[in-house]
């Protein structure tokens, strides 16, 4: 959901992909919002994925200044979704974006309509 809190505008969108991953999904919604906006803007992110929100805020900094790797158990291994990160990281570039961690189901109206709306996109994958 995307929405113009000085004008009143509001867009819904969803979409939903064979073969792939929550966190490949929820991605590609930053994604596919940030791409709407016509001119760089002050955003609020706001979203039930630590995923998403931890990306943002700690780990996206860290993984471009390793050469987009990330350490684990004491190995550099590659950071998964990587298109998708460097494909924010350009749009970051644009906007300047405040992230917000909400708790799933607990009450958010927007996250609650998003959770609508993404059951409602994967549910024709499932006959």
């Amino acid at each position: 959901i995307l929405r113009h809190p000085s004008s009143g505008k509001e867009l819904e969108h969803s979409g939903a992909e064979r073969q792939t991953t929550n966190n490949r999904m929820e991605l590609t919604a930053v994604i596919r919002g940030l791409e709407t906006l016509k001119r760089p803007a002050t955003v609020e992110l706001v979203s039930d994925s630590e995923y998403v929100t931890r990306g943002l805020s700690e780990w996206l900094p860290k993984w471009k200044a390793n050469g987009w790797r990330r350490r684990e158990g004491g190995h550099w291994k590659e950071v998964k979704n990587e298109d998708l990160w460097r494909a924010l990281d350009q749009l970051l570039a644009k906007h300047r974006v405040r992230v917000t961690h909400v708790r799933g189901h607990a009450g958010h109206p927007e996250n609650e309509r998003c959770d609508e709306l993404a059951v409602a996109a994967y549910q024709k994958y499932l006959k």
